[in-house]
């Protein structure tokens, strides 16, 4: 799902900062709880007072890229914009859609609902922005 939706986001770059947390699902609903605690907090914080990140150092040989992670970008950033979950109700043979649900519309939904869990349809009404990849 990330090499998906990060190769769509190099060829169709958001016009301002967005923060993503990504969810897959293969069966007919993905449980709300998916979204974790500590998830929401920072969303919640990305789209209200703005969000500091350290990104920690990882492991990284020259000569063995692909044996370590990727060398980092940069040491910390600080976000303040759209937060979104973006949902993968994967269906095999069929085109990639994403459902990108602003954070304040998930919990929303979450709150409305009598469900643990939510179906795509669900995601169909609540998305904010909805992406195919063909």
């Amino acid at each position: 799902m990330t090499t998906f939706f990060g190769r769509y986001l190099l060829e169709n770059p958001p016009k301002e900062t967005r923060v993503y947390e990504l969810k897959f699902t293969a069966s007919k609903s993905i449980r709300f709880d998916a979204l974790s605690e500590h998830q929401r907090e920072a969303m919640r914080q990305a789209e209200s007072v703005g969000l500091y990140h350290r990104i920690t150092d990882q492991p990284w040989i020259k000569d063995r890229p692909r044996a370590y992670t990727l060398r980092k970008p940069f040491d910390c950033f600080f976000v303040k914009r759209r937060a979104y979950v973006v949902v993968w109700s994967y269906k095999p043979r069929k085109p990639k859609v994403f459902y990108a649900i602003r954070i304040e519309d998930f919990l929303a939904m979450e709150a409305s609902s009598k469900r643990k869990s939510f179906t795509e349809e669900m995601a169909r009404h609540c998305y904010s922005d909805l992406i195919l990849i063909s």
